[in-house]
């Protein structure tokens, strides 16, 4: 059997009666119906040969074409033809009319014809084979079923086939069920397309297999696809486009049918489904029959047609057969079936990236597509609904961190006609996103969207964000330009007042600027309306914090009341952003924090850089996150912004400083050093913003924890010039003398070092934070040396314990250790050299797998140049405080197990009640122990345990050698 009739048993079968019934004088009409494809014209020759080699039947086989379907008996000719061909033939073909004769002639005729017909039969039995009925001539159908009502009693076998519609009341051959049947044939079985797809040239077991699941999926039981795609397959892997396949069969098979075979409707139907599958999400059954009624003819079909009649959806599930389709329909036809299926999906309430698929014919999450596909044609959006769909769309997309999406959305949805004011606020939103990645081509559509508005307000709406966009390009000057052109044409003066303020928070980018806003703001400040006149004080007190005449409680004094004050909305973000620069300044970093994260979207968002007040807070977001030592936050929450950045987009030096450090801490160096060296070519050309400065200090840090010392000292005295430039000399933000003074130590200037550090302690003293004093103490202890330095030292530590400061209190543990040991107490400066080393490691602990604990690397070499995505790797503070502690001579103790069963009695005491939620001063009041003891304890313990917040103890505390599973790991302990 030949591999086109598997599972095709049943219909021979039925052949076979039928063909012996007509062999016995009984006469038969049998009809194969089935869609195209499925091999009824095999079927129809299998048997045909049968019967003419086995059953001894004299075969008149008749194949219809379109071409001749307007011809009169053009079938019917067909047959005597081949009746003519062989001995007896009674019927002259010159004897067949060529044109449609009157109904009375018409019955002559036909009786002729089967009388005929019946004198051959009566010396041989008869096989008349039609294939493709459907397309014969109208006349010769009317034989064909008059031939079928006079069968009885003929040794006649009428085997017919025909194409099989969604519509078969509509058929014109009445065929009578008293003297034959029909047999629909099915799509092949899973089973038998494998049979079919393996039966080729043997290749790899993987790759039969992969062929034969591509052919079940892609070609829905239909033999002749089948064979198709097998003949198109490339080696390799199964194919994702056409353009994949090496030849065109496949899908020139799908085109043809689409084209030649397939009634209106039934075209209509298989695009709908090729277009609605090639979109995000399938469409219902009513909405799918709702969207094929759509066509080029304009017609539509009954009501109560089926809607896949023919078993569509199968096929056209598979991203191959969909992908041809399309291509066999005309431009028009898609792009008018697209829109239809937009708008049914729109007025259903589907989501608003549904309907901007179909509009922008993109394919949004399928396995083939991500991404907008931008060969394919597209429309103007013509309609309010349009434009509102792809606008929503655009904003889902920015919640989800698909910005490129979103970009291209919101492009398509400003080619609509649109008015002034909405083009304007879909251009301010487009340059939103448009700026981390193409800076320049943000500025220029937010020129043009100044560019519409005459009113002064609405330019007034536009301006904010062209000078956002300006400052993060750093274009400063342009930027104050803009806002003092749009405000000298506003009448409106609190809108002049709120204009002024902003700009000079777009001053402070500029040294000189930047003193001259802060004059105006101490002026408006008296004078400004009660909801301008926060971000007009906060400025003021941001420049004279930094100029070293205010304390960190003053400071507070001004901003804590004015945060419950209202504030003009066009000031919000700005005002925030300056109080949440005050608050962590003043060591106050959650509240800092909770304000940036009260205005800023969470990763993968991307923040609003057209936003100045944003622009503020991702940097205080950053900063904050970064001086209490969650380095892994700062790296999440800022990678997808510098990921978004490009040649043409943002340098945003001080994100690129908070991230390099935060990978410098974690011990990523060689990436720290990559992404400072991104801007090292720009930096010495750089305008004047507090930012260039932020990065010199950054990259001051990292050559010290390198040993480069000069240059180091080179990267804080530039620091300072530009800071000084800007009369920011408080330590509050870039300690730069603190740390121009452990260079020069290193250096072997001491004395020069301690000239930088005392005026920097009298800064910092004056501020008044324990972490600008600490950092100003431990500078100062390294300079002075001997037993004024200890002293320093000493109080740098007790200082820096009351603040957020770990990194910091890590450092000057080190240095305080280190000094003990080089004055001879050793004991003591071991202790503080395994207190930095212990809280090294909970700070560089993985919140999330509290069991991954870096191990100490005593006595080992760390790795030079860890991967940032690989597992946890000790960090520099790490490294730092175990090389301290080789130096200083601790010695290596026996391996001993870590987990609850290495507890000391006191150590388990005190964790059992830290698990239950009382704080280290009930602890310590409960068991008549000094706080300082208290942690201690716990310290040792989170370190045995491998843990580092006190919710993660009781899971701990399940038994001696349990709990944890770092218990079972041993761990180079410390003496």
């Amino acid at each position: 059997m030949r591999n086109v009739l598997l599972e095709r048993d049943e219909a021979l079968a039925e052949a076979a009666r039928a063909a012996e019934a007509a062999r016995s004088g009984n006469g038969r009409w049998l009809l194969f119906r089935a869609t195209t494809g499925l091999g009824r014209t095999a079927l129809l020759e299998e048997v045909a040969r049968r019967e003419a080699t086995v059953g001894g039947m004299r075969v008149l086989h008749a194949r219809c074409s379109p071409e001749e379907s307007a011809f009169p008996f053009g079938l019917v000719r067909l047959i005597f033809a081949e009746a003519e061909a062989g001995a007896g033939a009674e019927v002259d073909g010159e004897d067949i009319p060529f044109a449609d004769p009157p109904a009375a002639e018409e019955q002559q005729t036909f009786h002729c014809l089967v009388a005929s017909l019946a004198r051959t039969a009566a010396r041989r039995p008869v096989l008349v084979a039609v294939d493709d009925l459907h397309d014969a001539d109208a006349v010769s159908r009317r034989w064909i079923g008059y031939l079928a009502r006079r069968l009885a009693g003929l040794p006649v076998l009428l085997l017919l086939t025909e194409c099989l519609t969604e519509y078969p009341e509509k058929d014109n051959t009445a065929l009578p069920g008293a003297t034959g049947t029909s047999v629909t044939l099915r799509p092949l079985g899973p089973a038998a397309v494998a049979r079919l797809a393996l039966a080729g040239p043997t290749r790899t077991r993987k790759q039969d297999a992969d062929r034969a699941e591509l052919c079940v999926r892609a070609c829905a039981g239909n033999p002749a696809l089948v064979h198709a795609l097998l003949a198109d397959l490339r080696e390799g892997p199964p194919p994702g486009r056409l353009s994949d396949l090496a030849g065109r069969r496949y899908r020139d098979v799908i085109g043809h049918w689409l084209r030649t075979r397939a009634t209106p409707r039934s075209r209509r139907l298989s695009l709908a489904m090729a277009v609605a599958g090639d979109g995000p999400a399938p469409l219902g059954g009513r909405l799918l029959h709702e969207a094929a009624d759509l066509g080029p003819d304009g017609h539509n079909a009954p009501a109560d047609a089926p809607a896949d009649a023919l078993g569509l959806g199968r096929l056209f599930s598979h991203p191959l057969a969909r992908e041809a389709a399309l291509a066999a329909a005309e431009p028009a036809e898609l792009d008018a079936l697209r829109r239809r299926i937009a708008r049914l999906l729109d007025e259903q309430g589907a989501p608003a990236a549904h309907v901007a698929a179909h509009l922008l014919h993109i394919e949004l999450h399928t396995e083939l597509h991500t991404e907008p596909r931008a060969d394919l044609h597209t429309d103007r959006p013509g309609e309010e609904w349009m434009t509102q769909s792809l606008e929503d769309a655009a904003e889902d997309a920015v919640r989800d961190g698909r910005t490129d999406e979103a970009t291209s959305l919101l492009r398509h949805a400003l080619t609509a006609p649109l008015a002034p004011a909405r083009r304007a606020g879909l251009a301010l939103r487009l340059a939103a996103l448009e700026l981390p990645h193409s800076a320049d081509a943000c500025i220029r559509r937010l020129r043009a969207a100044l560019e519409l508005h005459a009113d002064g307000h609405q330019r007034a709406a536009v301006a904010p964000a062209l000078g956002a966009a300006l400052v993060a390009r750093g274009r400063t000057d342009t930027a104050m330009h803009v806002m003092r052109q749009v405000g000298s044409a506003v009448e409106d003066d609190e809108l002049v007042r709120v204009l002024q303020t902003t700009a000079a928070l777009m001053a402070s980018h500029d040294a000189i600027a930047w003193r001259n806003a802060v004059a105006r703001m101490r002026e408006l400040a008296a004078t400004a309306p009660a909801t301008v006149e926060p971000l007009a004080c906060g400025l003021v007190t941001e420049y004279e914090a930094g100029a070293g005449g205010l304390s960190a409680a003053e400071a507070m004094t001004r901003v804590l009341p004015r945060l419950k004050a209202p504030v003009d909305p066009r000031l919000r973000t700005g005002w925030l952003g300056s109080a949440a620069t005050l608050l962590q300044w003043a060591d106050r970093l959650d509240e800092a924090r909770a304000l940036a994260d009260e205005c800023l979207p969470a990763p993968p968002a991307l923040p609003d850089l057209t936003d100045i007040g944003q622009q503020c807070l991702i940097s205080v977001r950053a900063e904050a996150a970064l001086w209490v030592g969650d380095f892994r936050r700062v790296i999440a929450e800022n990678a997808p912004l510098l990921d978004a950045r490009t040649a043409q987009g943002l340098r945003m030096p001080h994100l690129v400083s908070m991230v390099a450090l935060a990978h410098h801490e974690l011990g990523h160096r060689a990436h720290a050093r990559r992404l400072v060296a991104t801007l090292d070519e720009v930096s010495a050309s750089a305008d004047s913003s507090w930012e260039w400065n932020e990065l010199r200090h950054a990259r001051a840090h990292m050559h010290m924890a390198e040993g480069s010392w000069q240059a180091a000292l080179d990267d804080y005295l530039s620091c300072g010039r530009g800071q000084s430039a800007r009369d920011f000399v408080s330590p509050v933000a870039t300690p730069w003398r603190s740390g121009a003074a452990l260079a020069l130590v290193r250096l072997g200037q001491p004395a020069r070092a301690l000239d930088l550090a005392e005026e920097e302690l009298r800064h910092a003293r004056t501020w008044g934070t324990p972490r600008a004093v600490g950092r100003a103490l431990r500078a100062h202890g390294a300079a002075v040396g001997g037993r004024r330095g200890l002293d320093s030292l000493h109080e740098a530590v007790a200082v820096l314990r009351q603040a957020p400061a770990p990194v910091e209190l890590i450092e000057t543990l080190l240095d305080l250790g280190q000094a003990r040991i080089g004055a001879g107490n050793g004991r003591k400066g071991r202790d503080d050299l395994h207190e930095a080393h212990t809280l090294a490691l909970r700070l560089l602990a993985p919140d999330s797998t509290p069991d991954s604990t870096p191990e100490s690397t005593l006595g080992s070499e760390p790795d030079p140049d860890p991967d940032p995505d690989s597992a946890p790797v000790a960090g520099r503070l790490v490294r730092a405080t175990e090389s301290a502690l080789r130096t200083g001579g601790a010695r290596r103790t026996h391996r001993v197990a870590m987990g609850s069963a290495a507890l000391t009695v006191a150590e388990r005491r005190i964790v059992e009640l830290a698990a239950m939620g009382q704080t280290n001063a009930e602890i310590g009041a409960a068991l008549h122990l000094a706080r300082r003891t208290v942690e201690t304890h716990l310290t040792n313990a989170y370190r045995k345990l491998g843990v580092t917040r006190r919710t993660q103890l009781a899971s701990c505390l399940g038994g001696a050698g349990t709990g944890n599973p770092s218990a079972a790991r041993d761990m180079t302990a410390l003496a």
